[in-house]
């Protein structure tokens, strides 16, 4: 399975990880003075079974749902390419390769993977010594579109096109295919084999999707040939057109699909503003929606629509970069961190949409996942007076006690203050914090047309004026957030989503792994955009890539994850909520969550 290296940047409702201290005090303490190796006797087990519910969906069996009809599906944007292994693959890019090719493995309501029998019938390790063998055994009715047998020949084209040694294939990440070593037809007609040169405790992530020969055979093909077109497939949908122009992608039933018959006719996914899409469902011409969840209310007043809520696939948090300026001081990240009420800033966004509003513990498994367990006292609780204290032992002071609060200055107040991406709001302490005679100012980035990210920014601010921190926000363009900001290192706090993972070892260990010197001497940062990391991180999460026990893989990322606190680079916040309003009369979609969408179960009541 393949994610995009971009960090979510939309509220935290758009359609596209837990222990405690024995003494948080001595934890943070130890983290700051012996380092994070302390920290495995500051937590205690609390790995937990997935008891948040995983999905709201409009679920009908497939014999209460009617055959035929045109479903229309609003997205954010048509898809950028219909390569789900290049750098600009998005969320529709998901949606279209989910209904058009075959995945080995899709993710259950929890995040797990299962076997999708549609396309084999078993798969698993036959062998680990001398090397890593697992085998397949294809479901023999499995054909691309073409007529022509799922088989070996696409395995090991894909393999040779995303394992990293031909560079005119232009991929966005090879991880688990560079550690293939051969791919072979097995004993049985319809078995494939693949051997991997190292341990890979993820392989259950790779093939998904799986793409034609015909795809990844020629770079030409790769590159340019799918980005527009999928001429080949082998889903319950094929992809019959798209039209830049009205900002539409067709999927057509697939005749020749083996499995289930297709419910519908056509999805047709429709690029439709956020603003628009609740009059558009009122008015029928939309059919399925994700929706902001400012608009819950209205939606559930309207008439013939219905709404769903689940916890999405993904997370919010707060950034810290640590490159350069204050935040480079480990103690000034921890106060940073400590001065945030996570618990109330989850209440405020999931108490509204009836979710569990508990603050997110954990950087690489969700509540809503199995294993989940909160291992967020490597850091520490909220607390205002330790916040300071470490600020003080950092070298910042606050004058004598006086009036309390902060004050806002920007276009609300009438100062007119701006920056060249939009307006600057000001959040100044009532007391604030000095050294040698300089204040400390955090620059604070938001995405613009947010406006549940635009209140977490606000109470996040005004939190850090409770301990003399002043704070500059800018909301800047979604394009403009990323590109110049987040990816540059322009910032010095930022609010943006993670994507979840069944496969943290490998989706998650670029977002940790710490920054190395480039030949050109700048900092090769991967996807780490805190630009903080440990050789410790680095070394557990390798290691959990390379361990086939899921046990002791489980065990290797709860430590990683420990450290990643210690580390106060990356701070969530909470499960980003997933609010999908529907007509009423539409069967088996809503909230997905993590759980891969049956397709060709979809339609609508009969």
């Amino acid at each position: 399975m393949n994610r995009s290296a971009k960090p979510t940047a939309v509220p935290p409702a758009a359609p596209e990880r837990r222990r405690r201290a024995v003494s948080t005090t001595a934890c943070v303490a130890l983290a700051l003075t012996v380092g994070a190796t302390a920290l495995t006797a500051c937590s205690s087990s609390g790995t937990k079974a997935a008891g948040t519910a995983g999905t709201d969906v409009a679920a009908v069996s497939r014999a209460g749902v009617r055959d035929g009809g045109s479903l229309t599906w609003a997205v954010d944007e048509m898809p950028k390419t219909l390569n789900a292994f290049q750098a600009d693959a998005d969320a529709g890019t998901a949606t279209v390769t989910g209904a058009t090719l075959p995945a080995m493995f899709r993710l259950d309501a929890h995040g797990a993977p299962r076997l999708d029998r549609d396309y084999v019938t078993a798969a698993k390790v036959t062998a680990q010594d001398p090397r890593q063998v697992v085998t397949y055994d294809l479901n023999p009715k499995a054909k691309w579109s073409d007529g022509r047998a799922i088989g070996a020949a696409d395995f090991t084209s894909q393999w040779k096109a995303l394992g990293g040694k031909n560079t005119s294939f232009w991929t966005a990440r090879n991880a688990g295919y560079d550690r293939i070593s051969a791919i072979a037809p097995g004993a049985g007609a319809h078995q494939v084999t693949v051997t991997f040169a190292t341990p890979y405790a993820d392989w259950r992530s790779l093939f998904a999707p799986l793409y034609p020969k015909t795809v990844t055979g020629s770079a030409d093909a790769f590159n340019d040939g799918v980005r527009t077109a999928l001429a080949v497939s082998a889903g319950p949908f094929t992809v019959k057109a798209e039209d830049a122009e009205a900002g539409t992608v067709t999927l057509a039933r697939n005749t020749h699909w083996w499995g289930g018959r297709a419910k519908l006719d056509q999805i047709v996914l429709t690029a439709t503003p956020r603003d628009k899409r609740p009059a558009e469902l009122a008015a029928g011409k939309l059919d399925v929606a994700e929706i902001d969840p400012g608009e819950l209310k209205a939606a559930k007043g309207t008439k013939g629509v219905g709404v769903r809520t689940a916890p999405d696939d993904a997370y919010a948090q707060l950034a810290l970069n640590g490159s350069s300026g204050p935040l480079a001081d480990e103690r000034i990240r921890h106060a940073v961190a400590r001065a945030i009420d996570r618990k109330k800033i989850a209440a405020t966004v999931l108490k509204p949409l009836g979710l569990p509003a508990e603050p997110l513990g954990n950087h690489l498994v969700l509540p809503s996942q199995a294993g989940y367990s909160d291992h967020s006292s490597a850091l520490g609780t909220a607390d205002a007076q330790q916040a300071a204290a470490l600020l003080a032992d950092a070298g910042w002071q606050r004058p004598a006690a006086g009036k309390t609060g902060d004050k806002a200055a920007g276009p609300a107040a009438g100062s007119g203050r701006t920056s060249a991406s939009g307006a600057l709001t000001v959040v100044e302490p009532a007391r604030a914090v000095t050294k040698d005679g300089k204040g400390l100012t955090m620059r604070f980035v938001l995405p613009a047309d947010s406006p549940t990210l635009d209140d977490v920014g606000g109470q996040i601010a005004r939190m850090l004026s409770q301990i003399g921190i002043r704070t500059e926000i800018s909301k800047v363009d979604d394009d403009s957030f990323f590109q110049d900001h987040i990816a540059s290192g322009d910032f010095d706090l930022a609010l943006y989503s993670w994507p979840g993972t069944a496969f943290p070892a490998t989706d998650d260990t670029p977002i940790f792994a710490k920054p190395v010197p480039a030949p050109d001497g700048s900092l090769a940062v991967a996807e780490n955009y805190t630009r903080v990391g440990t050789d410790q991180i680095d070394q557990l999460m390798a290691r959990a890539g390379s361990e086939l026990d899921s046990g002791q893989a489980r065990s290797l990322t709860n430590q990683a994850d420990e450290r990643i606190w210690a580390a106060a680079a990356s701070i969530p916040l909470y499960q980003r909520p997933e609010v999908v309003a529907l007509r009423t009369n539409v069967a088996n979609a809503g909230a997905f969550g993590f759980q891969t969408p049956s397709y060709q179960n979809i339609g609508f009541r009969k």
